[in-house]
């Protein structure tokens, strides 16, 4: 670690400074049709999506209070979504729409979009970025989404703030307060309000204002004048909450329409165009999912024995005895089928039965693995902490030139705990319902694609699978029949195994933990490209739609393809990401003041090898810039599921396959205020 010397000469002038966000300017402002307060807002940024000739806009939806109140939702609070839209780089006039949700609950879909399938990364000055190769706009028109109010970029009202990073309290200025001098552990900002009763509660809830975000959106927003009206969703990890609820919500809402039982006078009577769901390493039915945990951490296809015998045995006997965890789900589900149906949490007594199964489940199964394993939630082939994907974008979004570009009069945050705490206060996680909404998807003509990465913990694939198979819809016992074929990426690689029977398809990805797009940006590609266009999940090659019985074929299970252990990368501290990528000797050198940082980065050994401009005078500038080219890794052989697919323009910070803090599912979260350096301490559910 340097220290004094090397401090006292770059100090931390070159940590962006915290700061109220500048007041939006040049957004257009839209009234709409659908009752009084309803409006929307937007600008087109010009930042991120630079392709010659492609368009972005972004902005927000704004529901006064009592919006939702056609749906019986008691909402007296505002409620003002973000939404950030990318126009195809290709025909963006016939391309078809998907909506990208990261999950949670609590987590900005900024993740998605900048170290995920955005048309951007952010380079590691955190104020520039570089085009992706594997974008998800490429032919596809995408809508990111934060959601429920209070996620990331989404606000109810405005509050500013302090945030101590060393004690990770969040305090309310008031008006006549003094605002506190700043330092690198004491942070101000503008927030949402942080009340937990201004956001939705479960994901019931949040389907209800997505709908009338929905409703608004593709009625009235002017930059969205599609040929094709198919619309997708695709989500992850608590997004298998969100994904089957939201899509199964809408699809409700669309039948009503068309069959007249839902009548509107203010017309909102849009029949949104649903195509298809594809949910990654999500978190799905808790009863299905929970059994899964002790396996992969005990004897999964790295040959990682994350855990002892001893503390297997014990996380199975969690799960398996007597009042555990199983008995405790049984009792949340009968008693929320009888007094709450439809998972509103209206009922005090349902709320908690369910708040404490999910506790005793989580602190006594999956805290196991935390306590004793020394591995990352997200990446059990990587030791904490870890790097990848790098999070700088956290800073890049809090810039100001950035914020104007937006015109958001928020900080940015990538985690709400406000929002956790609202889901995890009706006990949302272990609710019943999300495998008969996949089902009723089905059933009524939408494709639905499982994809896990097969390094993940915290949403693995021996669960995933579980889930698909336990899915009660008409072709059930074709899909379990069905065999397991390669996924076969290009001419030299193959990147995991799919089963697959007409709209329904589980895949396994091959090195790559719990954001498959990260690890594996082209076969995430490739996968999305063919479930979105009716062609199989394995080859690319087969109409789907001109064959709806096609089936995968070959081994019935995927335990056969075996994987190596990799290297671990190199680590290195950013300190807006302190608890989560930075060492117990990191943290406390950034909080005793005795740390070199730049561009949020904390100068050591590992930082200069990996990001060799670090001590150059300057450093990146506003607006986009080229990264210094990194070899990639080669992929080789047609087969293995151990090789890494390579990226022909890496990141400067793509040191390997790691995980961080990013859209697991979170117990708590206390705030995260990335204006300046700190993500505050988080506890990972």
């Amino acid at each position: 670690m340097l220290r004094t010397g090397l401090r006292a000469a770059i100090g931390f002038s070159a940590l962006a400074a915290a700061q109220f966000p500048p007041a939006p300017e040049n957004v257009t402002i839209l009234e709409s049709k659908f009752g009084d307060g309803v409006r929307i807002s937007y600008k087109e940024p010009g930042i991120c999506e630079t392709t010659p000739g492609v368009k972005s806009y972004a902005g927000y939806i704004h529901l006064p209070p009592g919006a939702l109140a056609d749906l019986d939702e008691d909402q007296d609070y505002s409620i003002n979504t973000f939404f950030w839209f990318f126009e195809a780089r290709e025909n963006p006039e016939d391309a078809p729409l998907t909506i990208w949700l990261n999950g949670g609950p609590g987590s900005s879909s900024m993740l998605g979009l900048f170290a995920e399938n955005g048309p951007c990364f952010v380079n590691w000055d955190s104020n520039s970025t570089y085009l992706s190769e594997w974008a998800w706009n490429r032919e596809v028109n995408m809508l990111f989404l934060d959601q429920p109010t209070q996620v990331g970029l989404s606000y109810d009202t405005l509050q500013n703030v302090t945030v101590s990073l060393a004690t990770g309290e969040t305090a309310l200025l008031h008006d006549n307060d003094t605002i506190p001098e700043q330092n690198a552990t004491l942070l101000v900002g503008t927030l949402p309000s942080q009340n937990q009763n201004s956001t939705a509660r479960g994901s019931r809830n949040a389907a209800i204002a997505m709908w009338h975000f929905a409703q608004t959106w593709f009625q009235e927003f002017p930059g969205y004048h599609p040929n094709d009206s198919r619309v997708s969703i695709a989500t992850e990890s608590y997004g298998g909450r969100y994904g089957p609820q939201f899509a199964a919500f809408f699809e409700e809402q669309n039948q009503k329409i068309e069959n007249g039982t839902w009548q509107d006078s203010d017309g909102e009577n849009y029949i949104i165009n649903l195509d298809t769901l594809i949910l990654i390493n999500a978190c799905i039915d808790r009863q299905v999912q929970w059994p899964s945990y002790p396996h992969i951490a005990y004897n999964n296809t790295y040959g990682i024995e994350t855990v002892n015998e001893t503390v297997y045995l014990e996380m199975v006997d969690a799960y398996e005895r007597e009042g555990g965890c199983r008995d405790q789900i049984n009792d949340c589900r009968e008693l929320a089928i009888l007094y709450d149906p439809d998972n509103r949490g209206v009922n005090e007594t349902v709320n908690d039965v369910c708040y404490r199964a999910e506790t005793f489940c989580t602190n006594n199964i999956r805290d196991r693995y935390l306590e004793v394993s020394g591995r990352n939630y997200y990446d059990l082939a990587t030791v904490d902490p870890s790097p990848f994907p790098a999070p700088f974008y956290y800073g890049y979004l809090n810039q100001p030139h950035v914020q104007r570009a937006l015109g958001v009069p928020v900080n940015f945050t990538q985690s709400s705990g406000t929002v956790a705490r609202a889901f995890r206060a009706i006990g949302d996680y272990p609710r019943p319902g999300w495998l008969e909404d996949l089902a009723f998807l089905l059933d009524n003509g939408v494709k639905v694609h499982l994809m896990y990465g097969d390094r993940d913990f915290a949403c693995n694939w021996i669960g995933g699978e579980a889930v698909s198979l336990a899915i009660n819809h008409t072709g059930a016992a074709a899909f379990a029949a069905a065999g397991y074929a390669d996924i076969v990426v290009n001419d030299t690689y193959v990147g995991g195994q799919v089963r697959q029977h007409g709209n329904l398809s589980y895949s396994r990805v091959f090195q790559a933990g719990h954001e498959i797009p990260s690890y594996q940006p082209e076969t995430a590609y490739r996968m999305f490209m063919r479930a979105l266009f009716n062609k199989d999940i394995a080859t690319g090659e087969v109409d789907t739609a001109a064959d709806p019985e096609y089936a995968t074929s070959g081994p019935p299970d995927t335990w056969g393809a075996l994987s190596e252990d990799p290297p671990d990368p190199l680590g290195f501290c950013y300190v807006r990401d302190l608890r989560s990528m930075c060492t117990e000797d990191q943290v406390r050198s950034v909080l005793d003041g005795e740390a070199a940082i730049v561009h949020g980065i904390v100068v050591d050994r590992n930082s200069t090898m990996l990001f060799p401009g670090l001590l150059e005078e300057g450093g990146g500038g506003n607006g986009t810039a080229t990264p210094s080219p990194t070899p990639s890794s080669t992929a080789s052989g047609t087969g293995s599921p151990s090789v890494t697919e390579s990226r022909t323009e890496p990141p400067p910070s793509d040191t390997g396959v790691a995980g961080h803090l990013r859209a697991g599912e979170h117990v708590q979260t206390t705030l995260f205020l990335a204006a300046a350096v700190v993500f505050a301490h988080a506890i990972l559910a």
